[in-house]
């Protein structure tokens, strides 16, 4: 009986004590970079989800090392952020002492999965050694004109007591707790990504990511094109430039709105008996959601009328200006309203704003007193000047053109990505580099004082305010260094900041003078395959590209994307729900890898379905893959019986090279199930045999060897092979040898299978179905009929109709 608990501790150590696996970044000649999205090290052991991310993305990275790449695997830990904080509030135990802790115990647990990593280039984000290099990142965008601060309304989460991203806040809820987002004005670090916005979206071209999430990134980014429309004010004293990508509908105008956060609100209504009416409602905005503020229904539209009337510019009409919470700080956070719009149309129609259309299914005026909605569609104008009786979407370039020839308005292409914010009002961050002078100025910290170290003189309770902004240390270390009345930037930075570059860091094998060996960089970025769950579209892939994007132009990196290719794994489902601690269905690995050991575990979990699809967790499924490791082990190991090459039958070579075909085209497309599948069929030809050849019994455990790797090591041993698999080159099939001589054809009589026969492949249409005839079952339900119809699929079926 094959005892997977010994074998996996014997080779596990073995591999370690000769580094198989750590891999030598210069000499590699055929380099190939593989990554899974590495782990945040929280007090709980691995989960399914970790293991079915980790497991079979190290398949992937043994077969491509088999097939002669220099594969290099790192792992490393995501280790700052909120949770260990959270911990910290609660338990009083420090995040670096839990967060060393955590790690630890991941490092045995990451070890017993058996995967290829490569532990001497392991990063932790949360150790100074690495987040001196988050700092100089922040320099360096500081030096670039690519960070800036600024005032602001930002995302606040008051459970988590912090600024979240756009990005971290997509549904109005944090993406941490849940909690529902306020926006709150503060002054906070921004990077400029929206520099980048148009490479962002150029560069998709050249990746083999995921066309569902190149789709996601390509919305959050929102690229349009329109144009930017001139609307004096009546009185001359303002022009209102709004913005919009529907200028065909600039006839059917009657009002404009605009965002509650545009600086005009203020000063158009200062000193009116309408400012404190219209600063109630800006308020009453300012506490909704931007989820909020655009849905659809007429009873979450809220405004103020501003007191103003703009000008229409393309027929002279006199049109109010309201401020409304609908209008967003997007494009110039003004936006001209018409009756084809909904949401322009449910506003018109909660503050009784006249409205007119001027599209029609058909070109015929329609009258607005009668519409119950906004007319959304495509059609013929009317009323709209020298353009009426064109179709709307013909005509809309030639509106854009004529407005910027009469000096109406511009072209213009906007974009709806906002720049990132990356200030935290959180402990366990890398803290910002900066410090203030006495007149406020912001400074960018040296480099030789990098890393500007976390202080420990904090309490971590939130309380809305940075926890550094109570450190006297961290005080004293400034003024010391800087001179007197000098003041810390007491904001830490977004832990997305730490996962943009940790691919360059791997690399740099903890150098603490180069933040990626140039030579090193060009060898082996961008990463050749990344893999880790779809959740993370428009967050860390879109930072980690435009971190790369910026490297790249200042000479720090040789490549502008850090992923070539890009691999979401599917999802690990109980009885079809997601796992999740609150259902209480979350399946731990641990007793499942007592009993069955690593290689069950791991094969199981692919074997469920596709990896990029998932699949719903079976406690009785993993003692299937049990017996097919044992049976393994019993053909190849304990009873194995050696028969000669020259007598081993044809069937068994042609089965042999069709299951290399298979496996290896299989493993290419991540079809993990598959390819077990075919080693299943594979192994029940085999055990038919009187013996098995030497060669037949490397080529099965080689092919076996990425899904489970300390089996078919211990199956190397026992062939008598020496060294490690992983060294020993992938099998190449022969097409030749793929063909069988002979072939199984089924035979249906009016549609029901009667029996089967075995014939030479190449054998000829009516010598097969004579042969059928002639088969005992088939003839009874023959004898005394006519048959109307003969039908033959080559090497598969003879039909008979009778």
């Amino acid at each position: 009986m094959y005892e997977s608990s010994k074998t996996e501790a014997k080779w596990q150590k073995k591999w370690e004590e000769e580094k198989v696996y750590e891999a030598d970044l210069k000499k590699a000649k055929d380099p190939y970079y593989s990554m899974v999205m590495f782990p945040y090290p929280s007090g709980d052991k691995l989960h399914v989800g970790h293991w079915y991310n980790f497991a079979p993305a190290d398949s992937f990275a043994r077969y491509m090392r088999m097939q002669g790449k220099d594969v290099f695997t790192p792992m490393g830990f995501d280790a700052f952020g909120l949770p260990a904080e959270n911990y910290a509030i609660k338990t009083g135990v420090h995040p670096d002492d839990s967060i060393t802790s955590n790690v630890e115990t991941m490092i045995t647990q990451l070890k017993r999965i058996g995967c290829m990593y490569d532990w001497a280039k392991m990063v932790n984000t949360s150790k100074p050694e690495y987040y001196r290099w988050t700092q100089w990142l922040f320099l360096k965008m500081f030096e670039n004109n690519l960070a800036y601060r600024k005032d602001a309304p930002v995302n606040w989460c008051n459970s988590c007591q912090t600024v979240l991203a756009n990005e971290q806040c997509q549904d109005g809820t944090c993406e941490r707790c849940g909690t529902e987002v306020e926006k709150k004005p503060m002054t906070q670090w921004y990077w400029k990504i929206t520099d980048y916005a148009q490479k962002l979206l150029d560069n998709h071209e050249k990746l083999d990511w995921p066309e569902k999430t190149i789709a996601m990134q390509k919305n959050w980014i929102g690229r349009s094109e329109g144009v930017n429309i001139n609307f004096p004010l009546e009185d001359g004293s303002e022009t209102l430039v709004a913005y919009t990508t529907r200028p065909d509908t600039i006839y059917s105008v009657t009002f404009i709105v605009m965002a509650p956060e545009h600086p005009l609100v203020e000063k158009l209504t200062k000193g009116k008996d309408i400012e404190q009416s219209v600063k109630k409602v800006v308020q009453k905005i300012q506490k909704q959601t931007d989820i909020e503020r655009t849905s659809e229904g007429g009873k979450d539209k809220l405004g103020a009328f501003l007191g103003v009337h703009a000008i229409n510019p393309v027929n002279g009409e006199k049109i109010p200006v309201y401020v409304a919470n609908f209008a967003l700080m997007y494009g110039t956070g003004i936006v001209m309203a018409d009756a084809h719009d909904q949401r322009d149309f449910e506003f018109a129609a909660k503050y009784d704003i006249p409205l007119k259309f001027v599209i029609s299914e058909d070109g015929k005026e329609t009258d607005p007193a009668n519409a119950k909605e906004a007319y959304t569609d495509d059609g013929i104008l009317f009323n709209s000047g020298e353009f009426s009786g064109m179709r709307n979407r013909e005509a809309l370039p030639k509106i854009a053109d004529w407005m910027e020839k009469k000096k109406m308005g511009k072209r213009q292409i906007n974009y709806k990505l906002r720049d990132w914010s990356i200030s935290r009002q959180r402990y366990w961050g890398a803290p910002i580099p900066i410090v203030y002078d006495l007149e406020g100025n912001p400074h960018p910290i040296p480099e030789e004082h990098l890393p500007w170290e976390l202080p420990r003189d904090v309490e971590f309770k939130p309380t809305g305010t940075a926890p550094l902004a109570q450190s006297k240390e961290l005080k004293e270390r400034t003024e010391k260094i800087f001179g007197k009345g000098w003041t810390p930037e007491v904001d830490t930075m977004d832990t997305f900041v730490c996962s943009s570059f940790y691919q360059f860091r791997y690399l740099a094998e903890g150098s603490d003078n180069e933040f990626v060996p140039k030579d090193i960089d060009k060898k082996w970025m961008p990463v050749d395959m990344y893999i880790g769950g779809p959740e993370h579209a428009c967050m860390h892939l879109i930072y980690a590209r435009f971190v790369t994007m910026a490297l790249k132009e200042w000479g720090y990196a040789s490549n502008d994307e850090p992923f070539q290719r890009l691999v979401h794994q599917g999802l690990i489902t109980n009885n079809g729900a997601k796992m999740s601690k609150s259902k209480g269905n979350v399946v731990s690995p641990d007793a499942f890898v007592e009993q069955y050991g690593s290689d069950v575990f791991r094969m199981y979990l692919m074997f469920m379905g596709p990896f990029e699809g998932g699949g719903d967790w079976s406690d009785t499924g993993i003692k299937g893959i049990d017996r097919f490791v044992q049976r393994v082990w019993r053909l190849f190991g304990e009873e194995a019986k050696e028969a000669k090459d020259s007598k081993e039958a044809k069937e068994v070579q042609a089965k042999l090279h069709q299951t290399i075909r298979k496996v290896t085209a299989d493993i290419e497309a991540l079809q993990f199930n598959t390819a077990i599948a075919a080693l299943m069929e594979l192994l029940n030809l085999l055990e038919k045999q009187e013996g098995i050849s030497k060669e037949t019994a490397k080529i099965f455990t080689t092919l076996l060897s990425p899904m489970a790797p300390h089996l078919a090591q211990e199956l190397w041993e026992s062939v008598g092979e020496d060294g490690f698999i992983i060294n020993s080159a992938w099998p190449i099939y022969d097409e030749a040898l793929c063909k069988e001589e002979t072939v199984t054809v089924a035979i249906q009589v009016n549609g029901k299978v009667r029996g089967e026969i075995s014939v030479a492949a190449d054998a000829a249409q009516e010598e097969v179905i004579a042969l059928a005839k002639q088969e005992p079952n088939v003839a009874k339900y023959l004898e005394g009929a006519a048959i109307k119809k003969e039908i033959y699929v080559p090497g598969k079926l003879v039909s008979l109709v009778v």
